[in-house]
């Protein structure tokens, strides 16, 4: 059974009018991998091949959620699960839900799109009993660790020279429901 989440954000513009801005949250299908990976080209560097994406769906589907417009697909997040050290440094080891991708088509950022889909995901990494959700981050993106400070992730740890330009990464890690 698919369960689809319906947003509604209301966002002022010019002289007070209104305007609304609508999207849906659902898992991700077979049919939506084109469309995926594509946006993963437009959006991100790193990019993955068609067996990543199938293979972290068909083993964490409960996090693998894409947001639509009209039934246009504008973004996506795709997590796996782990089992490793906390990321807080203590608790031996535990069992932690991976943001690997996450990507908002331009047009559609500052919209609550990237809020929702991460907040559905930790859903689904608590659904698979992760008691820590996890990700890096490029230590320059400010807009987006803003916004997963805002969400309740903090800053671990950097580790030097994570991306393949050479640019560091904050870890951020977010405690979840027991």
């Amino acid at each position: 059974m698919s369960v689809t989440f319906k947003f509604k954000r209301v966002n002022p513009v010019r002289q007070g009018e209104k305007m609304q801005q609508s999207f849906t949250l659902r898992k991700f299908v077979s049919d939506d991998l084109q469309a995926v990976m594509q946006i993963n080209r437009i959006c991100l560097p790193e990019n993955y091949t068609d067996f990543f994406f199938v293979d972290l769906h068909q083993r964490f589907p409960e996090t693998f959620i894409i947001a639509e417009d009209e039934g246009k697909i504008i973004g996506y997040i795709m997590c796996r699960i782990e089992v490793g050290l906390s990321n807080y440094g203590f608790g031996g080891l535990v069992r932690k839900g991976h943001v690997v991708s996450i990507a908002i088509m331009p047009q559609y950022r500052r919209k609550g799109v990237a809020q929702s889909i991460i907040n559905r995901s930790l859903q689904g990494m608590e659904y698979y009993k992760a008691k820590q959700g996890f990700l890096e981050v490029r230590v320059t993106n400010e807009a987006a660790i803003s916004l997963y400070k805002r969400i309740g992730f903090d800053i671990t740890r950097t580790i030097n020279g994570y991306y393949s330009d050479g640019e560091d990464a904050y870890v951020m890690t977010k405690k979840l429901a027991p």
